[in-house]
């Protein structure tokens, strides 16, 4: 289907709330958040949460899923999520920390985070830039993946390579608001966070949403695998 003015304006005017997109941020993380929760975050009555979130469903932003009483809300795919995060790069403004909680949780974003399924922040650039270094992304922005580039993810993260899917590519590339660089999106990129979390090399802040924390494991793996070492943030 062709873009069109009015359906560029239609998706425009469903961010330009505030409260919708600070639900639609808060998605970012990956996980399922129920109505009430989103409410909440977004400092709204439930009841205007639920038009917001219903027409956000309607626009296919969203996707809902019902489980008794609930009603969960999750990004509707990597797509959106890779739409939410370009837009926050581009606008290229952040809020000033409003305290010393706000600065630490900012600082550990920028270090280390999730950007819905896969790895961001300085490490998910650094990891970008080794691959690409490697030879193991080619084009020119690291948009494809060279044969030693498949045998690399085939060893590190089994079955990823194989995978087909039709909605989403191999590799993306995903600008980082870090330093307005590149981190790796696609399916390699989740691929390689969902390795990196089930071996223990990075685990969430708990108390601060998206945020990671690159382990002592996983400093030694990135470096063996990447030559990636960042100095501890």
């Amino acid at each position: 289907m062709p873009l069109t003015a009015e359906s560029l304006t239609r998706f425009a005017g469903l961010l330009a709330d505030r409260s919708r997109a600070a639900m639609c941020l808060a998605l970012l993380d990956g996980r399922a958040w129920t109505a009430g929760e989103l409410a909440r975050h977004a400092d709204v009555v439930p009841s205007t949460a639920s038009e917001h979130l219903t027409a956000l469903v309607t626009a296919g932003v969203l996707a809902e899923q019902r489980q008794g009483r609930h009603r969960y809300l999750r990004l509707a795919g990597p797509e959106i999520a890779t739409v939410l995060e370009d837009l926050g790069s581009l606008v290229g403004e952040r809020a000033r920390p409003t305290s010393l909680r706000t600065a630490r949780a900012d600082d550990r974003l920028a270090a280390a985070r999730t950007c819905y399924d896969h790895l961001a922040g300085a490490w998910g650039v650094a990891v970008f830039d080794a691959l690409v270094a490697k030879g193991f992304l080619t084009g020119p922005g690291g948009q494809g993946v060279t044969p030693a580039g498949r045998a690399w993810f085939a060893e590190v993260c089994p079955g990823s390579v194989e995978t087909a899917s039709r909605s989403r590519p191999l590799v993306r590339e995903c600008l980082d608001w870090t330093g307005r660089r590149s981190h790796l999106g696609g399916r390699l990129g989740a691929a390689l966070l969902e390795r990196a979390l089930a071996s223990a090399w990075v685990v969430a802040v708990p108390g601060f949403p998206r945020a990671l924390t690159v382990t002592s494991t996983g400093r030694e793996a990135f470096a063996d695998l990447l030559c990636v070492d960042l100095v501890p943030g």
